[in-house]
């Protein structure tokens, strides 16, 4: 039991811990569990780290427990955020919950049994008890300075925090306590913004229940920018739901990280032992353009969100668009085979009428496609000398060759931009 504390700093994966938690871990099994709060119908990639932290819990012979926000939900964390939430309502915080529960599910071992992940609302508690008897059992063991030296707090003073949102971690707080009281939860581990909230539980449980319990923070990750992973951070986020991130997508962002990034990740994201993961530095250090760490994160974290097949899929598209097939390889896939494989890449319709008006190859990418492969002929013409525009997998050399090739499956043209941006247009 003792190798979870050493594995996560190997992982790079503690940012903060109570003293002794070692020591706990090692003397007894002990209950942990992280919180969600459904504030969206899908938990992100930023939610990996915690869940993760479950898993590597799970591993050392300890269990593990969800906590989803049903109540939390209703009010907001304030921890990381400049701004006051959005107010969402009872049914569309259900929805969220339903949603949140079928990702965690088959992200973690759910069985039933006490070595399953057991799944829990504080909505629950949280339901029945009024205002009078929380502020009574609750509010009076916080002070008000104890409260406003929170950063999630301090940081939001100056433009204005409600009442709701500060209320926040005495809520968190009470979870806590009332797992420890109920449930026999010993620890809590969240993000690094996690902190402040999750100390005031500790307190809590010191102050009504004489008992000690233990906290563990990890850092949140964040992308090359210094953005974190987060449902609130516009064009950032990555969804476990394939619905909203595909898993062509989901793959294809992990594939595209940097070096640095995926050094990292790969030990955080992923289960794969020490001794994998050092094979896998050292060969991405002999030849970095093979880019073996990437290449290893988008699988492992692709079958493990989604499914093996998902990443067979995704691994077999990427190889068709930016590995070496060629045009026959395209022409002896089905229909079928290849609208999923280019699920993902940007369609252009055209009447075949259409096509056949088109002179030559410079107004095929800018006028008959309405400017969304190249905006204008110049642009296009530059592509084309630097020998960056292919057509069916065939490189364009003479900006004024006409467009006659085979049309794949007899409707369908594939356009491919440079290294990374390919476009499908389908003759109507």
């Amino acid at each position: 039991m003792h190798t979870f504390m050493d594995d996560l700093q190997w992982r790079g994966m503690i940012d903060n811990a109570t003293p002794d938690l070692a020591l706990q871990l090692q003397k007894e099994v002990t209950v942990g569990y992280v919180g969600l709060d459904p504030t969206g119908p899908s938990l992100h990639v930023g939610n990996l780290v915690t869940l993760m932290l479950l898993k590597h819990l799970q591993r050392a012979g300890h269990r593990a427990r969800v906590l989803v926000g049903g109540a939390t939900g209703m009010i907001g964390d304030p921890s990381g955020k400049s701004g006051e939430r959005n107010l969402l309502g009872e049914e569309e915080l259900r929805y969220n919950q339903e949603c949140i529960g079928r990702q965690v599910e088959r992200l973690l071992d759910c069985s039933s049994g006490p070595d399953g992940v057991a799944m829990l609302n504080n909505l629950a508690w949280f339901k029945d008890l009024d205002l009078l008897t929380f502020l009574r059992e609750v509010g009076k063991h916080f002070s008000l300075s104890y409260l406003l030296a929170k950063d999630a707090v301090k940081s939001r003073l100056a433009q204005g925090i409600s009442f709701t949102e500060f209320a926040y971690q005495l809520l968190q707080g009470y979870d806590f306590y009332y797992l420890y009281t109920t449930e026999g939860v010993k620890l809590q581990m969240g993000g690094d913004d996690q902190w402040g909230n999750i100390v005031s539980g500790l307190e809590l449980i010191r102050r009504k229940a004489g008992g000690r319990a233990f906290a563990l923070t990890t850092p949140l990750i964040t992308r090359a920018d210094g953005r974190k992973f987060g449902k609130s951070e516009e064009g950032s986020n990555v969804w476990l739901d394939p619905a909203m991130t595909s898993p062509y997508a989901f793959y294809q962002f992990w594939l595209n990280v940097t070096d640095e990034e995926a050094a990292r990740l790969v030990r955080v994201l992923t289960l794969l032992e020490r001794d994998v993961i050092d094979g896998l530095e050292k060969a991405h250090q002999a030849a970095p353009h093979k880019r073996v760490l990437q290449k290893a994160l988008a699988k492992e974290l692709t079958s493990m969100v989604h499914s093996v097949a998902d990443y067979t899929e995704a691994a077999r598209a990427t190889g068709l668009l930016f590995g070496q097939a060629t045009l026959a390889d395209l022409e002896a896939l089905s229909e079928q085979d290849l609208l999923t494989i280019l699920g993902e890449v940007p369609q252009i319709s055209m009447g075949r009428e259409q096509l056949g008006q088109v002179a030559h190859v410079l107004e095929l990418v800018t006028s008959g496609t309405q400017g969304m492969i190249f905006s204008s002929q110049g642009a296009a013409r530059r592509m084309i000398q630097e020998g960056g525009l292919y057509v069916n997998r065939m490189r364009v050399v003479d900006p004024y060759q006409r467009p006659d090739w085979v049309l794949l499956r007899e409707r369908y043209l594939l356009i491919q931009k440079g290294k990374k941006h390919h476009y499908l247009i389908t003759v109507v």
